[in-house]
């Protein structure tokens, strides 16, 4: 268990960009997109957002 929750922050804290930034771009260059890939992106994209308004949420 304790493995998977270090993926798990592995995932949200270093992957997440290069995945949000890059996959877009990697489609826009030809990569076929699947159900997995776009899942995967919409999780990143998903804690992009959570981060944007933790970070909005602290500055006020």
């Amino acid at each position: 268990m304790k493995e998977m929750y270090g993926v798990g922050i592995l995932i949200a804290y270093f992957i997440k960009w290069p995945i949000f930034l890059g996959l877009p771009f990697l489609v826009y260059r030809g990569l076929e997109l699947n159900y997995v890939l776009g899942f995967i992106w919409m999780v990143c994209l998903l804690l992009v957002l959570k981060d944007l308004v933790t970070f909005i949420k602290a500055k006020l």
